[in-house]
């Protein structure tokens, strides 16, 4: 190990965050981390017997040097030199040998832990419930998967490798120093103290700065993501203020630039320590040991294999003074995980559940009763980037709600903001679990279905259908995978799409954008019911899916819902009321209760809340108040 290595390694130490020695961890992290390890453990134990191997050499070329010095040239012994020499590249050859081997173990190692946690996580993940991600920050979220993972996987290789062979180095090396001279190895070792008390003091002062840069680094890459996205740019576009966007960025720019000033000059402080207090240790062993020679009390191959060992003994002695923050630092980061692996779901599929029969369709709601999960019920304080304030009770959402859609029934849920109409038909598709009372699909209650089964029998478009940044092609076949092209355009044609792909250059190879933006908000509305007929749903869910849109467009979109809509059980969810009025059955919704059911014209003759919503949005209409 050479004195620039030890720097490094020291280096990379110091740059860990102290604070994580004082962590406490649960008594059980430990137990659960070697069970991660158990399919890898043959890998591991060789990759372990590698590494004592490894640290073993260390001594190796030191004492060859002592032999061909005092044995071979003084000795005046042309082979023996030659054999020796021969033998320090032999030496050379199986550290190097050594090396590439333990660098494919701790990869094999490594990267499969990576993976056997990054596809535990996302797979835990993408089984919670809605307001999990209703509450979580996707950047946290994602510095799981990331950041935290990898540091998980740092306890395997280069924490349990390093300590292991630090372990290992300072022992062989100490008693080989010791047994080649006691008195030199203990004068030299009472200059390490002072490289420690160094050590301390820049790390204390380089902990608190690296904490600093990182979070003006991810406040500065914050600032980006919001404004390079599409919303982003056009928002700073609109209102022009590009002028204050460039000081403030470049205001967080200067603190990144001058934070990293102060951590290179600390940089540059300790690399000198760690250079200048080995040399002036690598003095004392020629000064005192030089003496020692000429009175014959050492040999001078001793002499220089003391230099040399006293080298090697650095980075090992380092790496042992931080090995508690390492290891706790990756303990953390294990810990971290399991946080999120723990988490359970409040929507989960019940042991025995069945598959809904193909073409069941009727919907029904039971005396439904519905209160959102606190905060805590569903995600992660740590995940969600704000501090939490002291939880109240959420009031309830529904109360006694019951309902029937027949199947190939239209049903429209109409009412003011914050009635329940999206809460019911979240329920429907099983986004979250109902409080009280049952909701029926085909009969038989949602909670005694398989997920998969309920998800595949109900299609749901939105006011804001998503699209993920691919192209026309990949995002209708997320609806069916393995459809053919000939299936997308039958159902671009029917959602009234069809000849605007058909004009686009790369036809269903276009790709739509982050979140859909290169199409407008029609576009992407019609190219959602294209996505839906292809699943082809007995059972269709639209909330909202014609609102703010403009005539042309919503007009469009109406006939492609048309389409999308005959022969299904429906439930839908609309402000504009002339989007309704042709409902089998309108239900009415306040505060969490249904106050009115009927047809569109039964409920303009009874008056009531319906009667007064026609009204307003109505007003100028030529149409008479009753039909």
């Amino acid at each position: 190990m050479s004195g620039m290595t030890g720097v490094g390694m020291a280096w990379r130490h110091l740059r860990t965050d102290r604070s994580v020695a004082s962590s406490r961890l649960k008594r059980d992290t430990l137990r659960r981390v070697v069970g991660f390890a158990g399919p890898h453990k043959r890998i591991i134990a060789v990759f372990l017997a590698l590494t004592v191997v490894d640290a073993g050499l260390l001594v190796v070329t030191p004492l060859l040097v002592k032999y061909i010095i005092d044995d071979g040239i003084l000795g005046g012994d042309p082979a023996l030199v030659t054999a020796l020499a021969l033998a320090m590249v032999g030496t050379a050859l199986l550290s190097a040998l050594l090396s590439v081997g333990m660098g494919w173990l701790s990869s094999r190692i490594g990267e499969g832990l990576i993976f056997d946690l990054r596809t535990r996580v996302f797979g835990h993940v993408q089984r919670q419930s809605l307001a999990f991600f209703t509450r979580t920050q996707t950047g946290a979220l994602v510095s799981r998967l990331n950041n935290d993972v990898i540091g998980a996987q740092r306890a395997f290789t280069s924490t349990l490798s390093g300590t292991v062979s630090n372990v290992i180095a300072v022992v062989v090396v100490g008693i080989t120093m010791i047994a080649l001279s006691w008195q030199v190895t203990l004068l030299c070792l009472a200059t390490f103290p002072i490289l420690f008390g160094i050590s301390r003091w820049v790390g204390t002062r380089l902990t608190g700065l690296t904490r600093q840069q990182m979070e003006a680094n991810a406040e500065l890459g914050n600032v980006m993501t919001e404004r390079f996205n599409v919303g982003g740019a056009m928002l700073l576009k609109l209102f022009g203020r590009r002028e204050e966007e460039d000081e403030s960025f470049a205001g967080k720019a200067a603190q990144v630039r001058d934070l990293g000033v102060r951590i290179t000059l600390l940089t540059r402080i300790f690399g000198a320590a760690m250079m200048t207090v080995p040399a002036i240790a690598t003095a004392m062993v020629y000064g005192i040991g030089g003496h020692l020679a000429l009175n014959d009390a050492v040999t001078i191959g001793t002499l220089g294999a003391l230099a040399t060992l006293l080298l090697r003994l650095l980075g090992p002695l380092q790496g042992l003074a931080n090995v508690r923050i390492d290891i706790m630092t990756a303990l953390v980061s294990f810990e971290r995980v399991f946080e999120v692996l723990d988490l359970p779901s409040t929507v989960t599929e019940r042991a025995g559940a069945t598959p809904l029969p193909p073409g069941s369709s009727g919907v029904e709601l039971d005396h439904v009763g519905f209160t959102y999960p606190r905060a805590s019920e569903v995600s992660l304080a740590s995940l969600e980037g704000v501090e939490r304030e002291d939880e109240a009770e959420h009031k309830p959402v529904l109360h006694d709600v019951s309902l029937r859609v027949e199947p190939g029934q239209m049903v429209a849920l109409v009412g003011p903001s914050g009635a329940g109409k999206s809460t019911i038909t979240h329920l429907v598709a099983r986004l979250y679990d109902v409080g009280s009372g049952t909701v029926r699909v085909g009969g038989r209650d949602v909670r005694d279905l398989t997920l998969q089964s309920l998800e595949d029998a109900v299609g749901y478009v939105t006011q804001d259908a998503h699209m993920f940044h691919e192209t026309i092609r990949a995002n209708l076949r997320y609806a069916r995978p393995g459809a053919s092209d000939e299936a997308m355009w039958d159902a671009l044609e029917a959602a009234q799409v069809g000849d605007l792909v058909r004009r686009l250059p790369e036809g269903l190879g276009t790709v739509v954008g982050d979140r859909g933006y290169r199409l407008s908000g029609g576009e992407r509305q019609r190219l959602a019911i294209a996505r839906l007929l292809l699943k082809a749903p007995p059972i269709v869910v639209l909330d909202e899916a014609t609102a703010h849109l403009d005539g042309e467009s919503e007009r469009a979109v109406q006939k492609a819902l048309d389409a999308a809509l005959e022969g299904r059980t429906s439930l839908v969810i609309a402000h504009r009321l002339s989007t309704v009025r042709h409902a089998d059955r309108i239900v009415v919704l306040e505060r969490g209760r249904v106050v009115q059911s009927g047809t569109h014209a039964e409920l303009l003759e009874r008056g009531g809340l319906y009667a007064q919503l026609h009204a307003t949005q109505f007003l100028d209409d030529t149409e008479p108040a009753t039909t």
